[in-house]
């Protein structure tokens, strides 16, 4: 029987391995520094498999750590094939059930907890296609692409809830104005963070995307 007795300590973190639905899925979870009871949890996708993406992607520390800041245990994770989990990479479609894997691994041990799913490129569209099922309070996507640039389907549905979304005007790797268009065309559209002169990777900006994900966290989760 599983209980959060597998949880971290406040202020730490442990490495676990995650059953995934292609054998075990590499991830970091973390606990916000806190004595008080964590105000939910946040699941933390990772960029593109194939061009080195990976859980200790930068930008994915980022959002984990405003996730901590702003008092949710926080969960990175290695989809299939990267680092030590295991599995072949599929296209987000098996991405999307290793999304679920570990928001399932999370569930179980903080049942009634609010959560957020958070993910940078790749990582941003597979939490998206995973909102269908989880239906979190909170979503963050950060440089999220679209169509050619993922499986060439028609955008996931809207998470339904608060959604915050950060793209670099300049982003050399997933085209600002073809994401945006699909972005305005949500009803209602996610608030739009834009930043100039970011690219894609947030070289040397990332404070200043901490300074946009974590009021729109501390502002949209339920009090504790």
């Amino acid at each position: 029987m599983n209980s959060d007795s597998d949880l971290p300590a406040p202020g730490a973190a442990k490495e676990v391995f995650v059953s995934g639905p292609a054998g075990r899925l590499e991830a970091l979870v973390a606990m916000p520094k806190t004595e008080m009871p964590p105000r939910g949890f946040c699941v933390v996708g990772h960029p593109h498999p194939l061009f080195g993406g990976a859980m200790s992607n930068k930008v994915v520390y980022t959002l984990a750590s405003c996730a901590l800041k702003a008092g949710l245990v926080a969960m990175r994770f290695n989809f299939r094939g990267v680092g030590r989990s295991q599995g072949l990479f599929d296209e987000s479609r098996g991405e999307v059930d290793d999304a679920l894997a570990v928001f399932g691994w999370l569930r179980e041990r903080m049942p009634e907890a609010p959560v957020v799913l958070a993910g940078f490129s790749f990582g941003a569209y597979v939490t998206l296609k995973a909102a269908a099922t989880v239906h979190p309070q909170v979503q963050i996507s950060v440089g999220i692409p679209f169509g050619r640039y993922v499986d060439g389907a028609a955008p996931p549905p809207h998470p339904g809830c608060p959604w915050l979304a950060a793209h670099s005007t300049d982003d050399e790797v997933v085209s600002y104005s073809e994401s945006m268009a699909v972005l305005r065309g949500y009803q209602p559209p996610p608030q739009i963070a834009t930043f100039e002169g970011a690219g894609h990777f947030f070289h040397g900006r990332l404070t200043d995307l901490q300074d946009a994900v974590l009021p729109f966290l501390q502002q949209h989760l339920p009090g504790r």
